[in-house]
């Protein structure tokens, strides 16, 4: 699998993959600072609601252990070493400024939450600083570790729910087709992923007859990283326009089946729509990519199942509904502006557009100059159109007659 996040403990590292560059370009930035790693979440090339929270707190730790080997040299540092008060000043500071990275992402603040509470625990046993930037150390690599682990029960609970959901094709393997949103998978995680996760669980038991997958306007996560994982992965799939989802899911007969000569019941519809979610309210409202809720609405209409999938941690029992989630807005650049690799008129690329072995990425301009923008980064989809919550530690469904879910008694 891809790996968006290169971390070693001794000497102290931190690559983080620059997601704007794919899919042309594979290209690790090195992030040594707190100020490297929440420009490497403001400006996108890192993102995903799970690998937003790690690359913060591994930016934060990998600062620290630098701080701490080159104490010596600057006095600024060495207060802050010397210090575990300074040290605690800094570090609240730190986990402020990167909180205000995306704050849409509950991982971000949730992961902020944590370090800090380790901070200040370790003050409390009077540890000395290079004790307790260990300890955040130590929480910051338990943190990637697991996320890899619960991505993959994600992906095999949420498998497995599918499954069940349908009937069997008079004897034969059970095979389905299924769409999905944005990116989720590997390159929005530590590893594996948590909706995409689920889909190269299906694929890994021979259950994927096909995986469809939307562009995702503004930012094309969908087109540029989705549609590069599944390729990557050799997972049959075909990308689609967010425009094409209703003409897909009323077809009578799949695209990919048409050349067929064997349909069966289940593989010649969509299924299941898997999306992710960056933050998931008390009742179930779910935050995600903008374009998530008509997806559901679509799902709903033609009777498909719709499935959030995300980390136990993208639960925020804080938040009463969707009504409460802040929605960020993000520049209007994002979408007048198009980014790609060029290429000449057969459609290959430009040998002339070659800069020491590197596809140069061009922007290009589409709507006129001064035509007024609104670009928020997310939508709430409504619990009611929800037809289940997956995560690490299982499958959560609302109860039978009601519109929300109850996650406080899953919690």
């Amino acid at each position: 699998m891809l790996s968006p996040i290169l971390y070693t403990r001794v000497p102290p590292s931190l690559k983080v993959l620059n997601q704007l560059l794919l899919p042309h370009q594979t290209i690790y930035d090195t992030v040594t600072t707190i100020q490297q790693g929440y420009d490497q979440i403001k400006q996108m090339k890192v993102r995903g609601a799970p690998a937003i929270g790690l690359v913060a707190s591994l930016s934060l730790a990998v600062d620290l252990q630098l701080k701490l080997l080159n104490s010596t040299e600057d006095s600024q540092v060495t207060t802050i070493i010397s210090s575990p008060i300074e040290l605690k000043a800094f570090i609240k500071k730190s986990l402020d400024y990167l909180n205000t990275s995306r704050p849409t992402a509950v991982n971000l603040s949730l992961a902020s939450e944590k370090l800090w509470k380790i901070t200040c625990r370790g003050l409390e046993e009077s540890l000395e600083s290079k004790e307790i930037i260990e300890r955040l150390v130590d929480v910051a690599v338990e943190m990637l570790e697991d996320d890899l682990e619960d991505n993959k029960n994600i992906g095999k609970f949420g498998g497995e729910f599918i499954l069940g959901k349908i009937e069997e094709d008079k004897g034969e393997t059970k095979m389905i087709s299924v769409l999905t949103h944005c990116n989720t998978g590997s390159l929005a995680t530590s590893g594996y992923g948590t909706a995409l996760g689920i889909i190269r669980y299906l694929h890994s038991q021979r259950h994927l007859s096909h995986a469809y997958c939307t562009e995702t306007r503004p930012y094309n996560q969908g087109s540029r990283l989705t549609a590069y994982e599944l390729l990557h992965d050799q997972i049959p799939s075909t990308l689609i326009c967010d425009s094409m989802v209703s003409s897909l899911l009323s077809s009578s007969v799949l695209p990919h089946l048409k050349s067929c000569q064997v349909i069966t019941e289940n593989s010649n519809k969509i299924t299941a729509i898997i999306v992710g979610a960056d933050r998931i309210a008390r009742n179930g409202d779910t935050a995600n990519k903008i374009g998530t809720y008509q997806l559901a609405v679509i799902a709903k209409h033609h009777d498909v199942m719709f499935i959030v999938a995300a980390s136990f941690t993208s639960i925020d029992l804080t938040i009463k509904n969707g009504k409460d989630i802040v929605i960020e807005e993000r520049s209007e650049d994002e979408v007048v502006l198009v980014s790609g690799a060029s290429v000449n008129n057969g459609g290959g690329f430009k040998e002339a557009e070659y800069e020491s072995g590197k596809i140069i990425i061009s922007k290009v301009r589409v709507p006129p100059t001064g035509v007024k923008v609104w670009n928020p980064s997310f939508d709430v989809t409504p619990a009611r159109l929800i037809t289940a919550i997956v995560t690490e530690k299982g499958v959560f469904e609302r109860r039978e007659g009601m519109n929300e879910f109850n996650l406080e008694e899953f919690c």
